[in-house]
Formats: C-alpha cells, sequence, structure tokens
C-alpha cells in the first residue's frame, strides 16, 4: 500500500487548505483512514479519521467545526479540507491506512502504512 499526500503549503491565519491522500496499489474500499500531525518538538498527534463502515469520521477536540474528513472511494482518494486556520496548525500532516476490514482506530499505532507527510505553515 502506497499513500501520497498533497495539499500543504504556506497559507494566513484564517485562511484554508485542503490535503488528498492517493492510495495506490490496492483498493480505498473497506479501510479506514486517518490523518495526523506532526509539530517540531512535539509528538505526532491524531487529527481526523474516517470510517469505512458508514463514512462517519472523528476529530481532535481543536480542529473540530475546522476540519473535515471525507473519501471518494472510486477515486481512491480522502481528503482534509481545512479551515480557519491558525499558526498552532502548523505542522507536517500524514495520512495512514488501515489493513481491509480491520478495526477503526484514533491511535497512530492503529495504522500499518503511512503517506510521506506534507507540509503546512500558517502565518499569523
Amino acid at each position: 500500500v502506497q499513500l501520497q499526500a498533497s495539499g500543504g503549503g504556506l497559507v494566513q491565519a484564517g485562511g484554508s487548505l485542503r490535503l488528498s491522500c492517493a492510495l495506490s496499489g490496492r483498493t480505498l474500499n473497506n479501510r479506514a483512514m486517518g490523518w495526523f500531525r506532526q509539530a517540531p518538538g512535539k509528538e505526532r498527534e491524531f487529527v481526523a479519521a474516517i470510517r469505512w463502515t458508514d463514512g462517519t469520521t472523528d476529530y481532535e477536540d481543536s480542529v473540530k467545526g475546522r476540519f473535515t474528513c471525507s473519501r471518494d472511494n472510486a477515486k481512491n482518494t480522502v481528503y482534509l479540507q481545512m479551515n480557519s486556520l491558525k499558526p498552532e496548525d502548523t505542522a507536517v500532516y500524514y495520512c495512514a491506512a488501515q489493513k481491509r476490514f480491520a478495526g477503526y482506530s484514533l491511535s497512530a499505532d492503529g495504522y500499518p502504512y503511512w503517506g510521506q507527510g506534507t507540509h503546512v505553515t500558517v502565518s499569523s
């Protein structure tokens, strides 16, 4: 399973970005997906995840109401729409994939497949 994250960049506070994560080599169907981020000097933290069963989502508290995770199984792609960005959202953002039909997880340890990360910088 290969994951390619894209869409990062530099944006002013209050702005928006949409991250994409394209999965190749395997189908996205029946696979839970997650987004995580790691800021300089900090641990990798959960941002969002989306179930394969019904497409419902979970979010880290600080991004609720601002970020939206979605999936397009036909395009084998997961998205993270990020609005009202804040300087504290600055980090490298990673997408992660579960094994097909595997359980849903909010922990990085629950995902065996990872993309290379895309940088998001929010200026104040």
